[in-house]
């Protein structure tokens, strides 16, 4: 058996990791970031809010559980690089139709194994996330490091427009006999909404269906008069990746959305930071971000256990309490996790209701979502 090549890990404050690749052979630069969840790598590495980042992820095994087409979120990987402490040999699982470093070099991701990342995420955490790059090619690592060096930061990147669908599009699956049993009463007609991509999750969409709604999918850059052409009864702004400031024209919608009287609107992670940006308010950069499926978020006496991948935040004090409540916070660190406007149909969630993976805590999200189409449909 052919030993595994070398490769480096090198961080842009001159931090030197040496392991073994797997996956593509190249070089890859982006924000090095750490994911603390126990299952999903293969949601994650398709979560196109992943896009530009090198993924460490702290679980020690990767690939133990192969790929499989069902547990994508996108068609391809949407991650820069792989960062792992090992990687399984053999893959066990039933469901399991290739390994994970095949599928990887099949769609020229390149990862690192061999990592301390204990060590690695104990970095990040004092220093911050920080741009990265994983060479197997044999780049010098001087050489790699100035190239992380001229890299972009995160900040001020827009990057929904690159990970956004190109065309319309309406989404069918699961609608009707997938309707969710948890709902009472499914509606005779199924609520039409509009989700702007600014990087949507297909677990998104299959949840959106489950709970009774036809979905037509519009590219990040639509704007209020192709929205509002789809005569919706609900329009719902995605996840997705990089500064949510840099989006303009999701914050110009965002606005005009808000400006309809009675027309639900709901957003997620990056499409709930928009949505306070419409508002009024200002975003920051986390020091290493939010991600992982175990992080607490607490408003009225309840508390849920949420999935959560998200590097910036709405800060608290620069929305308008006048006209903004903040109804959820993360009981870890504070920060908003999520609002509702006062006096319109209109709220947000920091996390992920959809928990593709995760905890299905806060799925009522969507129920409370339908909730607000049903009463304006009467």
């Amino acid at each position: 058996m052919t030993a595994p090549s070398a490769a480096l890990l090198v961080l842009a404050d001159g931090t030197v990791l040496r392991g073994t690749a797997f996956g593509a052979v190249g070089t890859t630069i982006g924000e090095v970031v750490f994911n603390t969840g126990m299952t999903g790598y293969q949601e994650v590495i398709t979560d196109p809010s992943y896009a530009g980042q090198l993924v460490t992820f702290t679980y020690p095994e990767l690939g133990n559980t192969g790929v499989n087409a069902d547990d994508r979120e996108a068609d391809t990987p949407q991650v820069r690089g792989v960062i792992a402490r090992q990687l399984a040999p053999v893959a066990s699982s039933w469901r399991s139709e290739g390994l994970l470093a095949d599928w990887l070099a099949e769609h020229g991701v390149v990862g690192i194994a061999g990592v301390d990342t204990r060590a690695l995420v104990r970095h990040l955490r004092e220093r911050g996330a920080m741009n990265g790059a994983i060479s197997s090619d044999g780049t010098a690592a001087a050489a790699l490091l100035e190239q992380v060096r001229r890299s972009p930061s995160m900040e001020g990147l827009n990057l929904a427009e690159t990970v956004s669908t190109p065309t319309s599009y309406v989404w069918q699956q699961l609608c009707g006999a997938g309707f969710d049993q948890r709902q009472q009463v499914a509606p005779a007609e199924p609520y039409r909404v509009v989700a702007i991509d600014f990087g949507i999750k297909r677990a998104i969409l299959e949840r959106l269906s489950a709970h009774g709604c036809t979905v037509t999918v519009l590219p990040a850059g639509a704007n209020l008069d192709e929205v509002l052409a789809q005569e919706p009864e609900g329009v719902f702004l995605s996840n997705g990746p990089g500064d949510p400031a840099a989006v303009q024209s999701g914050i110009r919608l965002a606005a005009g959305l808000i400006e309809q009287p009675s027309l639900p609107v709901f957003g997620i992670c990056l499409g709930h930071q928009i949505l306070g940006l419409a508002l009024g308010g200002s975003t920051y950069k986390l020091g290493y971000g939010h991600r992982g499926l175990n992080h607490p978020c607490g408003g009225h006496g309840v508390v849920e256990i949420t999935s959560q991948n998200h590097g910036f935040a709405l800060a608290a004090a620069s929305l308008d309490a006048a006209q903004v409540e903040i109804t959820h916070t993360n009981l870890n660190d504070n920060t908003v996790a999520a609002l509702r406007h006062r006096h319109r149909p209109v709220f947000g969630v920091q996390y992920h209701p959809e928990a593709s993976p995760g905890p299905h805590d806060a799925d009522h999200h969507f129920g409370r979502f339908v909730a607000l189409m049903a009463e304006r449909r009467a």
